[in-house]
């Protein structure tokens, strides 16, 4: 049965490569609709091959701009208003979520409403308002699948399994760039030299947070929600070589991991093509060349944004919207160079004391604590 699909976020790597799927099965997906936020060079190119019946670019100026492109051929929204449309209407049977930060949380919200299958890759939708979603998939009946290549392994390897067996799950970080630099050689890291991942091969703001090692942080939050584990049963270790992706130990001390050559589709396939497994030829893992496999456990103290993802679990509430906005204006200011890089996890930490944590948080209530969140930073930077 043909599939309809939604993709918000179709310029970003998880994007480029859910298409890439979509071009390999199509007798099996159809493209809906693809949002942007302003590559409107690409998304043109993209709309031109896949027919979506509505696009959306967040960039107003630049949806205006398009328009005048491509005429009536195509339904052009624009800015948040635009995203949360095309993700009420009812023509789609996948979401994939793959918006980079708080701006993917209210769209994902009305898929889940509508029942959709859920492929998430924005991590910030659980890490922000994890209770909220998980409750609402609950009580809609919505599968939320996820995209990230961990708990896309976590959720591979618990298919079958009884959830009340596990002993714990153990994500697997490749450590990024800066593994084996110093703490005090953080302060005169470049933004190129944080952009260049050794592994993976993704947007600017998530090679950052790798680079930081709080996009493992987030992870863990967003493992503690998808698996309703608590934080002690959520293990991080180092693995440089990107080959086993995460693993679960359960409580007769087996171990079962899912391994892969380290590429995005296969994650993104899995959760579109789920409970089937695809005929997929496009990417190959061959053991033999792979020379070894290595683990160590990750340095708190150097990766210091870790350790606070870690602390937002146990103080609950909006605590983790804090973290996650703070995260997003540091980088931000990072990328644009008016901080340096060692400074992100300061500017995080000073916005966790700031900004007032309110407990049993509603969805009102995590947006006003994002906007505070950023409007604090931004008085601090004026």
């Amino acid at each position: 049965m043909m599939k309809k699909i939604l993709i918000l976020g179709s310029t970003g790597s998880i994007g480029v490569n859910t298409l890439e799927i979509v071009r390999a099965f199509p007798d099996k997906f159809e493209i809906i609709g693809l949002t942007a936020n302003s590559n409107i060079h690409l998304l043109k190119k993209q709309m031109e091959e896949f027919h979506p019946k509505t696009i959306v670019i967040a960039d107003k100026k630049k949806s205006e701009e398009l328009k005048k492109t491509i005429g009536n051929s195509c339904e052009v929204l624009s800015g948040n208003e635009g995203l949360l449309e095309i993700a009420k209407r009812n023509n789609y049977d996948i979401l994939v979520s793959a918006l980079v930060g708080f701006v993917g949380l209210a769209p994902t919200i009305e898929a889940i409403k509508l029942k959709k299958r859920i492929a998430l890759a924005n991590k910030e939708t659980l890490v922000t308002a994890g209770e909220l979603v998980i409750d609402l998939c609950k009580k809609h009946k919505t599968e939320l699948i996820p995209v990230d290549s961990e708990h896309s392994a976590i959720f591979q390897c618990l298919n079958g399994e009884n959830p009340s067996e596990i002993s714990k799950i153990i994500l697997t970080a490749s450590g990024g760039p800066f593994l084996n630099k110093s703490k005090e050689e953080f302060e005169n890291v470049t933004v190129e030299d944080a952009l260049n991942h050794p592994n993976w091969k993704m947007g600017s703001k998530i090679t950052i947070d790798s680079a930081s090692m709080m996009n493992k942080g987030l992870e863990v939050i967003e493992a503690h929600w998808l698996f309703g584990l608590p934080k002690d049963k959520i293990e991080v270790i180092i693995h440089p070589q990107s080959i086993i992706h995460s693993m679960v130990e359960f409580r007769d001390g087996s171990v079962k991991a899912q391994l892969s050559t380290p590429d995005m589709k296969l994650p993104i396939i899995y959760a579109l093509s789920f409970p089937e497994r695809f005929n997929f030829n496009a990417v190959a893992t061959d053991l033999k060349k792979i020379n070894q496999l290595t683990f160590f456990e990750p340095d708190f103290d150097k990766f210091t944004c870790l350790k606070m993802a870690y602390d937002v679990i146990e103080t609950g509430g909006t605590s983790s919207c804090i973290l996650n906005a703070a995260n997003e204006v540091a980088v931000e200011k990072f990328l644009s160079g008016k901080i340096k890089f060692n400074r992100i996890p300061d500017l995080i930490e000073d916005a966790l004391n700031a900004v007032s944590i309110i407990h049993s948080p509603d969805l009102e209530t995590i947006f006003d604590c994002d906007f505070k969140t950023r409007d604090y930073l931004k008085h601090k930077f004026n």
